[in-house]
């Protein structure tokens, strides 16, 4: 796969990600804390306030120290334990972060341990997270997610990320039909001449879709042209009916009407307002 390629594919699976927080407290660890050889099926933050500790992810053990964030991947066997008498102070999280039924840390490969964070703000947004998990509100799930929006995008900030060796292949078909859409918004696409690309039965290839995008194919690509439509209001001066034309839409007024569902403005108030 080519780098173009794969940035391409985890754009688009980061766009789609669902995130959802199980569990987040702020805890003193108890002298006898331990686990080993647990496979959870959630992830989990820790970010290290005081003390010492084991974590082992896989084959690989860490010592984490006050000031390190720890991401631990779910399906990952993983142990953990104290080592003497001053065990760990820290922030906790379960979350789940998917795109349709697959979780994104078992596509991408991303570092363990992070060093660089600053104090002042993982605190903070660790603290708002807590309180936000402690509270019934819709408010506080909304609260919940963006927190944990935050954290995510600052360890993708300090690390690139890159498709794990065992899924290239699988990313490598991904891509193809992603690429496919791109390429084809401008007339009509069909189950069957998507799923021809991967040589799959339709009706295989819809569920084998939404398994990994989330959604439908058919509702994939009305989003896919409801971005470009809004691009092209953006930076283009063609018109409505051309934009339309574009897409694969011969209804100028059809076209306006799915604007107007997926985004909540018309056409041309979008454009005004862009």
């Amino acid at each position: 796969m080519n780098h173009n390629t794969g940035n391409m594919a985890i754009q688009q699976m980061v766009a789609n990600m669902q995130v959802q927080v199980w569990d987040a407290n702020k805890s003193q660890c108890w002298p006898e804390w331990q686990e080993l050889d647990y496979t959870p099926a959630y992830n989990k933050f820790y970010y290290i306030l005081d003390g010492e500790g084991w974590l082992k992810i896989g084959d690989y053990e860490l010592w984490p120290t006050p000031g390190q964030l720890i991401l631990m991947p779910a399906y990952m066997q993983q142990s953990y334990s104290t080592i003497s008498d001053r065990p760990f102070l820290k922030y906790w999280c379960h979350f789940s972060a998917t795109v349709g039924t697959s979780d994104v840390f078992q596509w991408l490969k991303v570092p363990y341990c992070f060093d660089d964070m600053d104090p002042d703000i993982m605190a903070t947004l660790f603290g708002e997270l807590v309180d936000a998990y402690k509270q019934s509100s819709v408010t506080a799930r909304l609260k919940e997610k963006s927190v944990l929006l935050d954290l995510l995008s600052r360890i993708i900030e300090q690390e690139p990320l890159q498709i794990m060796q065992s899924k290239t292949d699988e990313m490598e078909r991904l891509s193809a039909i992603q690429q496919y859409i791109d390429s084809h918004l401008h007339e009509e696409v069909t189950v069957e001449s998507m799923a021809a690309v991967l040589h799959l039965h339709p009706n295989y290839f819809i569920k084998y879709f939404k398994r990994h995008f989330g959604i439908p194919p058919l509702r994939y690509i009305n989003l896919k042209r409801m971005e470009r439509a809004k691009f092209m209001l953006q930076t283009t001066s063609a018109s409505i009916k051309e934009i339309a034309l574009s897409l694969g839409f011969d209804d100028a007024n059809y076209f306006s009407k799915t604007f107007r569902r997926e985004t909540g403005y018309r056409p041309t108030e979008y454009r005004l307002r862009m």
